[in-house]
């Protein structure tokens, strides 16, 4: 139920934007291009399985998995806070 001047789909709207900017955001960082032989972090050999798997693959498994442990910066609030709607 929405209230005010809002359309009764606002909330979905909302939860759709967030879900199609996340997979927007993680497309743009799939490895495109040729891949590297050896791993760009720690100079291993990237084994043959994971090059074809993930074609333009730049890192092994080990330095990826702690490339992708780092927190990464989410965008904006689309709901904002109620103090922020108030200034």
């Amino acid at each position: 139920m929405a209230s005010g001047w809002a359309p009764d789909s606002a909330v979905q709207d909302q939860i759709d934007d967030t879900v199609t900017d996340g997979v927007s955001r993680a497309r743009a960082h799939l490895p495109t291009g040729e891949g590297a032989t050896h791993c760009l972090e720690c100079g291993e050999e990237i084994p043959a399985a994971r090059r074809h798997a993930l074609l333009g693959v730049k890192t092994c498994v080990t330095c990826q998995s702690a490339l992708d442990s780092r927190p990464v910066s989410i965008g904006f609030n689309r709901r904002g806070s109620k103090d922020s709607q108030l200034k």
